[in-house]
């Protein structure tokens, strides 16, 4: 018993040994040959992968057991240098680094082909095998994310930004920090797709509640590959590697020299667009001699690289050898600077590589869940992040997290959320008109919401001058899970008919379920796919007397359950019982008297005269609705799972049936259709493909009204919300089918491949279009359209050729402007 007592103490002394040779740190400075700090340059141990970066203004802290080290110090750009230390106890450390200097050997001189070439074939040869190389491993991640606003008007669109900055712990020119967080996760990956990371802490300067939007798959760039998506919407199309295995047709190559490091030879390779306008890169690769790997990149997006959001964003990359075999990037920076309408922001993500572990996960091993970030992550203490974070903070940084903090405590207090409430909660009678008013209780989340009643009005040929007003009310439930409880109504009276409707609807806050209630008395489109936008639609009545929108009111009560289970199965029912009556013309009014008689009735199969299109009915039915994207990938939150997009389609399938006699329905059919839809399909440098297609039949018709009908997107004026299922040049309502229908439609975007190599074209950053629909129904036969056009971010300009069996005329032209939503 003795020795077992003994054994436990000499034990516990050996952990607390242990641990005191553990905490150690190593702290100092990395600066050029003149003094100036390198900022994030890289301090790792020789032949290990423990190591850590210097912060924005050079500093660094490392953590070590006690003993002899080797450090080896790197920068992009800079001599490599290897300290040797012996460490007893916390120590400081500070190092020079040379700028590195590269030599040209004699040879150079007088040759017809820039050496780079040769070295650049080699790398691009020797690109799979690297590729192939790097993995499966595992890996411990630490990113720091910062925004800095640099730059900002007083005012802005009568917003005072001098205020809010002050708000936001600004200084008086409207500068400092906007974001600052930082994230550690645990990343296992699998190449070349398969990737998983868990979150093991987040911190937010100012937020508590919210987890880092640091994700080590955004920063997980990989030059091997011969594309690399750095960030959604950054370009139309991915950026194409300088050492990708057609990389030679689109850069241009000079060879700057060789530097020896570490017994390696470095060569340094000038990277040139061949021309501007292209998702490329310029600046500079650093290669190793003999092996034709990456050491290094310096590389470089602007405005010549077609870039949206900002102006430049530079990328380092700089490998460290974990074996003598295998080279892993050691940290990773984006530093990026953009600037729109009076406002300058800048930042950077960094990205600290630590603990590679190399692992043999069996090749065709799938990830599904590619993040995890438990409840906790978010609430680790200042001590925590004192003895974890690899990068120190600046002075400015903790300044940040001090002021934020004490920023977010008197937000959150009642009474600074009283004295904000009541300055905002001012009510107005001009801002009301323009654009409502919002009464908020952010104490208790509340919020309710009145409508502009400037923008509630409306006009068509059936209710003439009409006022459609909204409001609503929410409270949040659950902060974790973001639920809501809302009701929202709407009432509705139009002035030429004098009819009065109204609306009520409430979203039940259920756990990974949606549940709808509504009912009331409504006016509504016909199509119920939608014709147009209500708005377009008075104005070109009351502009032009071309009334296209056909409507029809409705009295109803529904219910809509959604539920995902699990497999990422969307599930849909919803039951309605409703009283369906016609309405006529109700006015003939314009603005100008000589487009009256261009008014059609709202009958759209007998525009010459408003006989009722159907008869007044009662219609109960029942649709269920199931959509699978082939999708298991997914993230977890505290608040659920998220579902990534599949590579592949999504296949939808509806079954709705009319129910004879229930509830005095007078409707007696059933109609099922299937669905396939997938956008934006990458094609590398040569656009996206988006494609949808549905088909559908009715099983039985023995009764069924024209809002029963399978309705079409389609089109008859110049200005449309063009849509990927949208027609461009088909009736509204007159191809409305009761029997059966197949249509398609394929949209494929070049991305500016032509538009980009157009001097005059390319500043404006243009997107080729091209689209097909087709549409076959037993009325209609065969209709076909094929569309060109130019797309400016969301605004496009589109020529349209259509097409159908059913008429004499060989097609018919149309230009169409519009927006595009898919």
């Amino acid at each position: 018993m003795l020795m077992k007592k003994w054994f436990t103490i000499i034990l516990l002394l050996g952990i607390n040994q242990l641990l005191y040779a553990q905490a150690l740190s190593i702290q100092g400075t990395v600066t050029s040959e003149d003094g100036q700090p390198i900022p994030f340059a890289s301090i790792f141990k020789s032949n290990s992968t423990k190591g850590t970066s210097a912060n924005s203004e050079g500093f660094f802290k490392l953590i070590l057991p006690q003993g002899n080290h080797q450090l080896m110090i790197s920068a992009v750009g800079y001599q490599s240098k290897t300290v040797s230390i012996n460490l007893q106890h916390n120590d400081s450390l500070h190092v020079q680094l040379a700028l590195a200097v590269y030599t040209l050997p004699e040879v150079v001189i007088g040759n017809q082909e820039d050496p780079a070439y040769a070295i650049i074939r080699k790398a691009i040869k020797k690109r799979s095998y690297y590729l192939a190389q790097s993995g499966p491993y595992t890996a411990h991640v630490y990113i720091k994310g910062l925004q800095r606003l640099m730059k900002a008007p007083k005012k802005f669109l009568g917003l005072d930004i001098e205020e809010a900055s002050k708000e936001m712990g600004l200084d008086s020119n409207r500068r400092g920090i906007i974001y600052l967080s930082e994230s550690e996760s645990n990343i296992t990956v699998n190449p070349p797709k398969d990737f998983r990371e868990e979150m093991i802490s987040s911190k937010i300067s100012g937020n508590n509640q919210a987890f880092s939007f640091n994700r080590a798959s955004e920063l997980q760039l990989n030059f091997y590959e011969n594309h690399q998506d750095i960030v959604e919407g950054l370009s139309s199309r991915p950026f194409l590697s300088p050492i990708a295995a057609n990389a030679l047709a689109y850069y241009r190559y000079q060879y700057v020299g060789s530097s020896q490091q570490h017994g390696l030879t470095i060569d340094k390779i000038k990277v040139i667009p061949k021309r501007k306008g292209e998702p490329l890169y310029k600046g500079d690769i650093y290669i190793v001699a003999n092996e034709w790997r990456i050491h290094s990149v310096n590389l470089l997006l602007d405005k010549t690289s077609s870039i949206n959001f900002v102006d430049s964003l530079n990328i380092k990359q700089l490998f460290t050898p974990i074996n003598q075999e295998i080279w892993m990037p050691s940290n990773v920076q984006l530093d990026f600077i953009g600037g729109l309408l009076g406002f300058q922001v800048g930042g950077y993500f960094t990205a600290i590589y630590q603990d590679y572990q190399l692992t043999r996960l069996p090749k065709r091993k799938r990830f599904k869940e590619v993040l995890a970030i438990d409840e906790g992550v978010n609430k680790k203490d200042s001590a925590y992040w004192a003895n974890h974070r690899p990068i120190p903070l600046t002075m400015e940084e903790q300044q940040d997290y001090i002021d934020k903090d004490s920023l977010r405590k008197r937000r959150e207090s009642k009474s600074y959320l009283d004295s904000i409430d009541k300055k905002n909660n001012r009510f107005k009678p001009l801002g009301f008109i323009l654009a409502g008013y919002d009464y908020r209780d952010r104490y208790k989340k509340e919020y309710v919401s009145l409508g502009s009643p400037l923008r509630s009005l409306l006009f068509n040929s059936v209710e003439g001058l009409a006022i459609n007003y909204s409001l609503s009310y929410s409270r949040q439930i659950d902060s974790t899970s973001n639920r809501y409880f809302r009701i929202n109504g709407r009432l509705r009276y139009g002035f030429a008919n004098k009819h009065v409707n109204g609306v009520l609807s409430t979203s039940v806050p259920l756990k990974k379920q949606s549940l709808i209630l509504s009912g009331g008395r409504d006016v509504l489109d016909l199509n119920n796919r939608g014709s147009l936008p209500v708005l377009v639609n008075s104005l070109y009545t009351l502009l032009a007397g071309e009334n296209y929108q056909k409507l029809y009111e409705k009295t109803f009560a529904s219910a809509w359950w959604n539920y995902t289970i699990p497999g990422n199965i969307k599930v849909g029912v919803q039951a309605e019982w409703a009283h369906r009556h016609w309405l006529p013309n109700a006015t003939d009014f314009t603005f100008w008297d000589r487009n009256q008689h261009k008014l059609t009735s709202n009958n759209p199969l007998h525009p010459e005269a408003d006989i009722p299109l159907f008869e007044d009915n009662n219609a109960t039915k029942i649709s269920f609705g199931l959509s699978y994207d082939f999708s298991s990938r997914y993230e977890s939150y505290p608040s659920g799972k998220r579902y990534l997009p599949s590579k592949y389609p999504t296949l939808g399938i509806q079954y709705t049936k009319g129910l004879k006699n229930m509830l005095g329905s007078d409707v007696d059919y059933d109609l099922l259709s299937a669905s396939i839809y997938k956008s934006a399909i990458g094609l590398g440098l040569y656009g996206k493909l988006s494609f949808s297609a549905a088909a559908g039949k009715f099983l039985r018709n023995n009764r069924l009204f024209y809002p029963d009908f399978r309705h079409f997107k389609g089109n008859q004026i110049l200005f449309t919300d063009q849509q990927l299922s949208s027609f461009l040049a088909l009736d509204y309502y007159r191809y409305s089918t009761s029997t059966s229908f197949a249509e398609a439609h394929t949209e494929y975007n070049l991305g500016g491949l032509l538009t980009s190599k157009i001097p005059l074209l390319r500043q404006l950053k243009l997107e080729e279009i091209v689209g097909l629909h087709v549409l076959h129904t037993p009325e209609l036969s065969r209709y076909g359209e094929l569309h060109l056009g130019l797309q400016w971010k969301m605004l496009r300009v589109v020529y349209a050729y259509s097409k159908s069996s059913n008429t004499l005329l060989d097609g018919c032209n149309t230009l169409r402007i519009g927006l595009s939503l898919f």
